[in-house]
This record gives structure tokens, sequence and C-alpha cells, in this order.
């Protein structure tokens, strides 16, 4: 009885050791330079510059004329999105723009918020940094950092600021919100070296969080920003507080993901499945490879050669508008690409369309942009920080329909403290864009739980 009572207590005791440690993993990452040339031996300079968006009569009369001399290549018949951007609606979108849409107007609105610029690693980083006007007596406003990703932009967030930084309710929390653009997005500058993946846009974003005096902050981002606030969990663990995700695809398959997929249709109530996880996972080969494969075409070109393909989009603007808007059609709803016009104007505005794809025109950020693609993918899954948990609490929204589903149980195997999981009424891939009312109640359910059990 005595050997049996030592031999459990030795086994709990090497299993207590081992998941103390696994806690106190962090991602390791050394300092970069991102700059033209070799590092210069004097100090970087971290001045805060404020920064406005612009527009000139050139800029606009360049892209009319480009606009002009567009080819129009008529569809095939009945093809509606599903060979892509349909040409027949596309030159109502490209009419509208070229005789409707008022980019002076938007620049106003993109500059109704206070932009800055700071040089970090060798490039200067843009971010939106939004103080809320009122505080309740005796609080202080919660600092969260948004991070976007692609074909979207720090543009995306617009209709979730006011939700978070004025919010109607007075028993919500009121946040201080900093949006940057990722190196090589919008108006941050592009990396000028080879190797930029997400753990270097963390470690910069985190440098940026410190040069604005936050010593611990919560971390939100959907896409390519739920990597990067993940990677900022996994440098600085005790530093993030929270990370809230709305895209969180299965890094690399285990036991336990295949195992769900072979038989969690049959045994659904096992692996936790619901009816949504059901609809969303079976048939397997169709919705898991079919799907992927209909809706990746993009990936494969970003992920190896992007700047052939980026040169003819930066050239054009017709070109660039339909690779990009194409992907606010089917990833917002694949059912959208049997409609005529994609579904475009059922979820967003063509002013709000439009003034992201200027974001990317007049920065001339899309083979930037393309090339993180190519910067991640590089090592395939051997990155560290892919097997890596992440044992900041977290919270997931689920949208019904993002491109990749994660059910519960795929979520807990990467983020182990996942505090909330939250099923989502509606939406798609742009969430933040498409329902900011919902991503916002959302947010703030999921940290007053967290700032509850902290207190």
């Amino acid at each position: 009885m005595f050997t049996e009572v030592l031999v459990a207590l030795v086994i709990g005791g090497l299993i207590y050791f081992l998941v103390q440690r696994s806690r106190t993993q962090v991602l390791k990452t050394k300092d970069g330079w991102w700059g033209c040339g070799a590092q210069p031996a004097a100090d970087e300079d971290v001045t805060i510059r404020p920064f406005k968006v612009t527009t000139s009569d050139e800029e606009l009369e360049d892209l009319y004329r480009r606009i002009d001399q567009t080819r129009p290549v008529p569809s095939l018949e009945d093809s509606q999105f599903n060979y892509g951007f349909n040409s027949q609606y596309l030159q109502k979108v490209v009419s509208y723009w070229r005789n409707d849409f008022d980019w002076r107007r938007q620049v106003d609105k993109l500059n109704q918020y206070p932009h800055f610029k700071t040089k970090i690693e060798g490039i200067d980083v843009h971010y939106i940094h939004v103080k809320p006007k009122k505080v309740p007596e005796g609080t202080s406003p919660i600092p969260l950092i948004m991070v976007h990703g692609w074909p979207g932009s720090f543009y995306e967030f617009y209709g979730l600021i006011p939700l978070l930084t004025e919010p109607s309710n007075p028993n919500d929390l009121v946040f201080e919100l900093v949006c940057p653009s990722i190196p090589g997005y919008g108006f941050s500058d592009a990396p000028h070296k080879k190797g930029f993946n997400s753990v270097c846009a963390a470690r910069i974003f985190h440098k940026l969080m410190k040069r604005l005096g936050f010593q611990q902050f919560y971390a939100h981002g959907g896409d390519w920003g739920y990597l990067v606030t993940t990677n900022m969990a996994q440098l600085e663990p005790k530093i993030v507080k929270g990370l809230h995700v709305n895209f969180a695809p299965p890094a690399k398959p285990g036991l336990v993901m295949m195992s769900s997929i072979m038989l969690g249709r049959r045994f659904p109530q096992l692996f936790g499945f619901t009816d949504m996880d059901i609809e969303r996972l079976y048939p397997c080969m169709q919705k898991l490879v079919v799907h992927s494969i209909r809706e990746t075409g993009y990936m494969h070109i970003q992920a190896t050669k992007p700047d052939t393909a980026g040169r003819g989009l930066n050239d054009s603007p017709v070109g660039l508008a339909t690779y990009i808007l194409e992907k606010f059609s089917t990833w917002t709803n694949s059912d959208f690409r049997n409609l005529e016009d994609g579904g475009l104007t059922r979820k967003f505005s063509l002013d709000d369309l439009l003034t992201n794809v200027m974001i990317y025109w007049t920065s001339g950020c899309i083979i930037s942009s393309m090339r993180f693609y190519k910067e991640n993918f590089s090592n395939g899954l051997n990155e560290p920080h892919a097997t890596m948990p992440v044992y900041v609490p977290t919270g997931y929204a689920c949208f019904p329909n993002e491109l990749m589903h994660t059910p519960k149980l795929w979520v807990q195997q990467k983020y182990h403290n996942l505090v909330t999981f939250t099923p989502m009424a509606r939406g798609g891939h742009f969430a933040a864009m498409e329902e900011p009312q919902l991503m916002a109640e959302d947010i703030q359910k999921f940290i007053k739980l967290v700032e509850k059990k902290k207190k």
C-alpha cells in the first residue's frame, strides 16, 4: 500500500512539475533590424509623431486615368462569383468608384481618430490611438490593442471603436484602443529584409505598447491578427492580461483533432461537438478539403511568389479591387459565390469596401502585405510557436460563416486557459467590420470575466 501511494505521489509530482514547467514556457525572440542597409550605431529615434492621411489632385487624377484605361472582360454566362469576381457587377463597382466615391470625404473619416507613427527596429510603425472621452469616476480605461489581417486594415475596427470607447451601457468597461498597421500594411513601412513574420510583428507591437506607457494590456485579433496577438501572449504572458480572437485554425493536426474528426459524427457528445460543429465539419472530405482548396488558391501564390502576382495588382486599381473585394464576398459567406453581385453590399457599404481598397492603393502596400504569407509559411508548421500552448486567459468568438470552423475542443488544444467560447449568432471572416456590435459584446463579456477573476 505504501509503495502504491509513493508511486502515485511521484507520478503526481512529475505531472505537476511538467505542467508548471510548460506554464513558464515563453517564446524566445531577438531584436531585428528591418530598415535599409546595416543598422546604424546610433540609438534609434523613439519619437512619437502625429500622422494624417492625405490625398491630392495628382493622386486622384492618376487613379481615374488608370480606371479609365481598364480593359473589361465578360464573365461566363450564369457564373455568378464561382469563377471569381463577376465582371458585370465589377463594372458597376468600378463606375461607382470612378464617379460617386468621395475619397476626400473618406480621408476625413479616417482622420477622425488620432494617427501616429514611431520608428521601431528601423521602420515607421503606424497606429491609431483612441482614448475615451469619458471614464467613470474611480475607474481607469482598459488598454486594448486590436490587430487586423489580410486583405484588411486598421479601418476594419472603425465601427467597433466607438462601441468600446463610448459604450452606451453604464455597466460596460471603457477601453483605450491602439490599432496598428502590421508592418508592410497600410501606412506602416514595409520591412526591407527577408524574414519578417508574425513573431517579429508581435515583438514590435510589444515595443509599441511599452513606448506608449502600458505595463499590461489586453489584445484582440482576427485573421493574421489572431496569430500576431497569440505570439504576443506567448512572448510576454505576464504583460498580456487576456487574449480575444475570432480566428483560431489548428496549427498542427494532433491525436485529439484526428480522433474527433473520425469519431465525432457518430459520438458527438464524446468530443463536446454541437450541432454547429457537425454541420460545419461533415461530410469531412467536402467540408475540410474541397472548400479549403476552393478558397485558398491566393494563399499558395502569396506563400511562394508574392512579388510576381503583386506587380499587376500594384499597377491596376481595378485589378487590386477585384482581388481584395472578392475575399469580402466569399469569406463573409461562402453561399455569396452563387449571387451575381457576390452579396457584397448585404453586409458592407461600397464606401467602406473601397476605403479599405484605397488604403492599399494609396500606400502601395499590396506586395509587402502579400509577402507576410511567404515569411510565415517559409518553415511550414515547424515554428516554435506552432506547438507552444497559450496560458494567457483567452476568449474565442466563433462566427458561423468563418472560413475554417474550429470546435471548442480544438481551440482548447492551443489555448489552455479558455475563459469564454461564444457561438455567435451571425457573421463571417471580417467579423469586426461586419458585426461590430456582436464583437463588442463578446469582448466586453470576456474581459469582464477576466477582470472579475483577477479581483
